[in-house]
């Protein structure tokens, strides 16, 4: 690990960067302005500084288009004491080699079920995938995980010195108020997130539920699903104190996802005081974890657990969110980095 007393030059590299809207991002931004909060010197390395292309079947997805010579360049000039590489895509693949090829050490994490969202598009069976995913999380010296659910699982799956790294909440602007008056009939069922296929929304929005059903987010599935479920209210996307209200105005977050690794939303609804209905899958197993019943409802029957959320206590809601920190996400993931130079461990 890093000495822990020093202030140190600290490098990203990432292929989920602003303006994309997701979990990773907002993650990483965070976390990274927390680090500069503390004296770090952090750098982050994203698609937006590449020439890119449209990720297939995704396009609000940017993928680099060949950066290995620019990244290198980034990353000697910054020379950093420690290199965290978070996404396996083409600037992560590029860093690896780097890294690999000098003899320098890095962490990874794994933030994205590749092999699910792949097999949910392209049909490609998941077992390959996550031997290629082994290999390449395998040649660092640490990979980040959100739940305890999901390490059991990777080592499982072979995946070594998987070191945990949970998530936070910014308390001050997800808040119980002000609350988003709909307009619509009650209770209001909600869902936040990116609308596509991986997310599995078609089994929050065929729920058979009482009152009205709201989606806040955008993705290459929104069009497809207004016309398939016009009774259903999309919003788009909101952001900020807008996001913040959308949350704190509904009678029931519900979150449908079967392959999240953690579900920074359903944090944020928590943090507004509203309950969670969810599968009984990594993510909500781990952040609902011994206040089942009390902040929500998990149920392998969604409807059940939506309707069951209803009588969940919204003080308590928030008092569960209340434990969780960006601080101390950055303080573990600060714990979790290793020198990059051979030789320099504390």
């Amino acid at each position: 690990m890093l000495p822990p007393a020093a202030l140190h030059r600290i490098m990203i590299v990432t292929d989920a960067w602003t303006p994309q809207v997701n979990g990773v991002v907002r993650t990483l931004s965070i976390v990274a302005d927390e680090l500069r909060a503390m004296g770090h010197v952090v750098a982050v390395i994203g698609p937006d500084q590449f020439r890119t292309v449209p990720c297939p079947t995704y396009p609000d997805i940017a993928l680099s288009l060949l950066p290995r010579r620019r990244l290198v360049r980034k990353i000697e000039t910054f020379n950093p004491d420690a290199l965290h590489i978070a996404t396996e895509g083409p600037l992560g693949l590029a860093a690896r080699s780097w890294a690999r090829r000098h003899g320098f050490a890095f962490t990874t994490a794994f933030h994205t079920r590749f092999a699910e969202y792949i097999n949910a598009r392209m049909h490609i069976p998941t077992r390959p995938i996550y031997a290629w995913m082994r290999r390449f999380h395998g040649a660092g010296e640490g990979i980040m995980v959100a739940t305890e659910s999901l390490r059991t699982e990777l080592a499982r799956r072979g995946f070594q010195n998987i070191r945990p790294w949970t998530r936070g909440v910014d308390l001050d602007l997800f808040k119980p108020e002000p609350r988003e008056d709909w307009g619509l009939p009650r209770p209001v069922f909600l869902y936040v997130g990116r609308v596509a296929v991986e997310k599995n929304i078609d089994a929050f929005l065929d729920l058979d539920l009482p009152g009205s059903k709201v989606v806040v987010g955008g993705g290459p599935q929104l069009e497809q699903l207004r016309r398939s479920y016009p009774g259903v209210v999309f919003v788009g996307p909101r952001y900020g104190e807008a996001l913040a209200r959308s949350y704190a105005g509904a009678d029931v977050f519900v979150f449908p996802s079967l392959t999240d690794t953690f579900g920074l939303v359903i944090l944020e609804a928590l943090a507004c005081g509203t309950p969670v209905a969810a599968y009984p899958v990594t993510g909500p197993m781990d952040v609902m974890a011994n206040a089942n019943g009390t902040i929500g409802a998990m149920n392998a029957d969604l409807r059940t657990a939506a309707l069951e959320a209803l009588s969940a206590d919204r003080t308590a809601c928030r008092a569960h969110a209340e434990g969780y920190s960006w601080r101390a996400c950055a303080e573990i993931f600060l714990s979790n980095l290793v020198p990059i130079r051979a030789g320099e461990a504390a």
